[in-house]
């Protein structure tokens, strides 16, 4: 049996429950909804020490291994394989927005209404995250049909294809570097989404307390990219050779950069002694994750050509930039009405 599936299954029914339960209409339970949250947590940790399990053996029936790991790999290059992949990475981010959750939980002084609107949209996020990963499933597995082989990302019954090696990592990702810059890099994304869902709270419910969530998880968040876009350059310098300079403006490195600067912008605004960003401090803190989700819809769609880009425009592609779309279309509704309030 397929166990890793069935972990990603879990995991997503118990997040998306979670953040069902936690909406503000008479479905609310709050405490089973923290249940469910925990759940949702233990499978995606789950899911994670499979995933490097078979990563580490060189289980190559399962395509992800298959493609990123070999037996003439290091213990730390068949670990670092992890987040090779847009699954892989995809499946440490949920982790990392799920970790998060649960610290700003227990680190939270009050359970206030504002602490649980951004919540839930968080909530409602790292679902959207697990659906990608239910769609895009990094347990899909070889198997035999019609006397051919072929894939299985949905079955987690059938008889896998044993195949004795991998075809191993990207002669470009056998490095040192690959051990550290990607995983700090995706903390950082996901430390983004805490202060977008705090502003979005914060502008739904009028309330200024969202400041404080997003500016706290905003300095997490720009520690961790200010680190990882460092820590990358570093390596592009060393493998890519692009001379005495580490940028060379790859699409999606500029993509990584766009959501930094706009974060370094909105923590100026926070902690300006002036008080006069009521409306570009919410701006920034929405554009910062905006910006980070379309840094993400770039390197899994191949719109743009880049030594970042994985692979052609897919069905999760489009999921990405459906929820892409959402955040903006919200998010400006919600600036406007509160600009249009503001001159009145």
């Amino acid at each position: 049996m397929n166990f890793g599936m069935v972990f990603i299954w879990a995991s997503f029914i118990f997040a998306f429950g979670a953040a069902l339960l936690s909406t503000p209409f008479k479905i609310k339970k709050i405490n089973l909804s923290y249940k469910f949250e925990i759940m949702s947590f233990l499978f995606i940790s789950l899911t994670c020490m499979l995933f490097l399990y078979y990563l580490y053996n060189v289980e190559a029936s399962y395509t992800y291994v298959y493609q990123h790991s070999s037996l003439d790999l290091g213990w730390y290059y068949r670990l670092s394989a992890m987040w090779a992949g847009q699954q892989g990475s995809l499946l440490l981010w949920s982790w990392a927005l799920s970790f998060i959750l649960l610290i700003m939980r227990y680190t939270s002084q009050n359970r206030s209404e504002m602490v649980e609107y951004t919540r839930t949209i968080s909530l409602f996020i790292l679902s959207v995250y697990l659906l990608i990963l239910v769609l895009d499933n990094p347990f899909a597995v070889y198997y035999v049909k019609a006397q051919s082989i072929a894939i299985s990302n949905w079955n987690p019954f059938v008889h896998a294809y044993h195949l004795q090696d991998g075809q191993g990592l990207n002669p470009l990702l056998r490095n040192p570097w690959m051990a550290v810059h990607p995983p700090v890099l995706f903390i950082g994304y996901a430390a983004f989404t805490i202060p977008f869902a705090a502003t979005i709270s914060g502008m739904l419910l009028n309330d200024d307390g969202w400041k404080n969530i997003a500016g706290d998880w905003m300095r997490v968040g720009w520690l961790f990219l200010t680190a990882g876009i460092g820590l990358g350059g570093f390596w592009a310098y060393e493998v890519l050779g692009w001379g005495a300079w580490y940028w060379s403006w790859d699409p999606v490195e500029t993509s990584s950069l766009i959501p930094w600067l706009a974060s370094t912008a909105f923590l100026h605004t926070r902690y300006s002694k002036k008080e006069k960003f009521t409306f570009t401090a919410p701006l920034l803190s929405t554009c910062s994750f905006i910006l980070v989700v379309f840094a993400t819809f770039v390197t899994r769609s191949g719109m743009w050509a880049s030594v970042h880009s994985w692979q052609d425009f897919t069905a999760e592609s489009l999921l990405i930039g459906l929820f892409l779309l959402t955040i903006i279309v919200s998010s400006t509704y919600l600036l406007t009405r509160k600009y249009f309030e503001e001159q009145n």
